[in-house]
């Protein structure tokens, strides 16, 4: 954890060492303003491990107003430098095309209408963000198996993951989101990991809103990093009493046709916990004519496990939640938001995230809740 605080203070630093050069570079005689903007940065640095100080000693209000300021902060200083970036490109593409076109110097890239440019851009993005992220989009999907009966029902499966239930997605949220998901009648709903975030024993009330659910084929989840993070104890106190069944390197016969495997997130090694159960194994134990629904926090597939599995549910990289973020995500998790074709006939679904993490925003990744129809293949 102390590393993690390091990278993390040494990156948000330098955002914020950059914002204030800029800012020096664009308005050089600010004098008498010139401190109040390095004591708003410092607090900024500081705000998101105030908010986990405050939250933990019981100061909710207090708590969640500075997780407004700060997180909303840290999504425009994302923007701000990520805009940066985009303008330093096109001001070095310039300075190469000169070498063949001659081509006037544009007055955006000036120090002041550089900053000003970015500023107002970073503003707009995380105030259209603001309203992406409380836009629930329904995502749906049919997947065709001839491990189902012929002439059975389809069975509708409905997914939500990343929810991060806290002090930003709370009551009103999962209100809106229960609502949806009653809307589409499932006969099963996942959630595929980092449901709850932070300290959630003030939050008991919310676990009883997912009891209004009820759907025929029961209710399924696995941890993921931020349930850990959170405590694995009280996170799974909460999925249970939010109706939930935890599967933790387990399978679970929900039909006669349809089995369910859950495996932990490697997040259990950094809270000097092991996770449980042997990936491979756990799907090998399931009779092949049967279909098995791997539900996977993060979107990383097992070599050995393709053709164990029919369908993947994972989530975890949220679409990078705000444009470009997405990109650097990528590096890590090479897959697509949505449908991919794996090999030897298997399937991984990416969700977007149905909540946010820290900036309560979204650009070009709306949150996501997830249809999928399981149908025998003679019915498509």
């Amino acid at each position: 954890m102390r590393i993690f605080l390091l990278l993390f203070l040494s990156i948000y630093g330098t955002a914020h060492a950059y914002l204030l050069l800029r800012l020096k570079w664009a308005f050089p005689r600010l004098r008498a303003g010139w401190p109040v903007a390095i004591a708003w940065c410092l607090l900024m640095m500081a705000a998101p491990i105030l908010t986990r100080l405050l939250e933990r000693g019981g100061h909710i209000t207090s708590a969640t107003a500075v997780a407004w300021v700060g997180y909303v902060w840290m999504g425009f200083l994302f923007l701000f430098v990520a805009t940066s970036v985009a303008l330093e490109l096109l001001r070095l593409l310039r300075w190469l095309a000169h070498f063949f076109v001659p081509i006037a110097r544009p007055n955006l890239l000036s120090p002041r209408p550089f900053f000003l440019f970015c500023v107002l851009t970073a503003m707009l993005i995380t105030w259209y963000g603001y309203f992406e992220a409380s836009h629930l989009t329904v995502e749906q999907t049919t997947v065709t198996t001839t491990k189902l009966p012929k002439g059975s029902k389809p069975i509708r499966i409905v997914q939500i993951s990343d929810l991060h239930i806290g002090l930003l997605v709370c009551t009103p949220q999962v209100q809106e989101m229960v609502a949806r998901i009653q809307q589409y009648q499932p006969d099963l709903v996942v959630a595929t990991g980092d449901i709850v975030d932070g300290h959630i024993c003030h939050f008991d009330g919310v676990s009883q809103l997912f009891r209004g659910l009820q759907p025929r084929l029961g209710m399924f989840a696995v941890l993921g990093n931020h349930e850990y993070y959170a405590g694995a104890e009280p996170s799974r106190t909460f999925l249970e009493h939010a109706g939930f069944r935890i599967l933790q390197g387990q399978t679970a016969q929900v039909t006669d046709q349809l089995f369910l495997a859950g495996v932990d997130d490697p997040a259990a090694t950094r809270v000097n916990l092991q996770p449980q159960g042997d990936e491979q194994l756990l799907l090998r134990s399931v009779p092949s004519d049967r279909f098995v629904l791997l539900l996977k926090h993060r979107p990383v597939v097992e070599p050995g496990s393709t053709g164990l599995f029919d369908l993947q549910l994972s989530g975890h990289v949220h679409k990078g939640q705000i444009f470009p973020f997405n990109l650097l995500t990528w590096l890590a998790f090479p897959v697509r938001a949505g449908m991919n074709q794996l090999a030897d006939g298997s399937l991984l679904y990416v969700n977007r995230g149905t909540g946010t993490w820290g900036p309560p925003i979204r650009f070009l990744a709306p949150p996501e809740l997830t249809v999928i129809d399981l149908v025998p293949a003679e019915e498509h």
